[in-house]
């Protein structure tokens, strides 16, 4: 918006000698595979994927996916999940199953499902970010989180339709909140189904604070801005 006539006349000449012109919104997009919130600017949030808004052929596709690859995954691994309950209840008796409130598409409120990694009762009435060295994870936890096998009881939310394989991951209401308030453009997110995995999850690693989740909301925002069944398979 600020390019006056003197700069757009370099850049005719600089094309017309076959160089390639990126602005820095595009070239995060083609050599970071991300785009940070900050540098976005109306145009580009008009131009957020419309196949996402769509109820396209690759939506259905997608969609059915969803549902046949959970089905799956859920029956392969039930012995496995089988074993890892087990394992939560003998070491402190309690049940396995834990149950979050979290924000999925268009900001509708729905029950998430992960095997228990902490102790019962751990947050005691006040919310707090989880982290890797988290002294209210259990021993069994430790092993499901590093090897994610407590995200499994989360393919039932995706066969129900609360949830994609693949998305940005849901946060709590609680800490929605806060980050809209903190990350531009944050709500852009609620376009689609939230996901068990993510462009952002296997790009980054694990977030525990508001500026760890402003670096994964860019690696959202390039999954809106590019999606396709390529890229969920990708």
């Amino acid at each position: 918006y600020e390019i006056n006539n003197e700069k757009l006349s370099k850049i005719f000449n600089w094309k017309q000698r076959g160089l390639k012109i990126y602005s820095l919104e595009k070239w995060c997009e083609c050599f970071l595979q991300k785009l940070p919130s900050e540098i976005l600017t109306p145009q580009s949030l008009m131009d957020i994927n419309y196949i996402i808004f769509e109820y396209s052929i690759q939506l259905r596709i997608k969609r059915l996916g969803d549902i046949l690859f959970s089905i799956l995954i859920f029956i392969f691994t039930l012995p496995i999940l089988a074993f890892s309950s087990l394992l939560i209840f003998l070491e402190d008796g309690n049940g396995f199953i834990y149950k979050q409130e979290r924000v999925g598409r268009n900001q509708k409120i729905f029950t998430l499902y992960k095997l228990r990694t902490m102790r019962v009762n751990a947050e005691r009435g006040n919310p707090a970010w989880s982290t890797k060295s988290d002294n209210r994870i259990t021993r069994v936890g430790k092993f499901l989180r590093r090897t994610r096998l407590d995200e499994l009881p989360q393919l039932i939310n995706v066969i129900v339709g609360d949830m994609s394989l693949i998305g940005p991951r849901p946060e709590r209401e609680i800490f929605d909140m806060e980050l809209i308030n903190h990350i531009p453009h944050y709500n852009y997110r609620y376009f689609t189904r939230p996901g068990l995995s993510g462009w952002a999850q296997v790009n980054f690693p694990y977030g525990s604070s508001i500026d760890d989740s402003k670096k994964k909301f860019s690696y959202d925002i390039y999954y809106l801005r590019n999606f396709s069944i390529w890229l969920d398979f990708l």
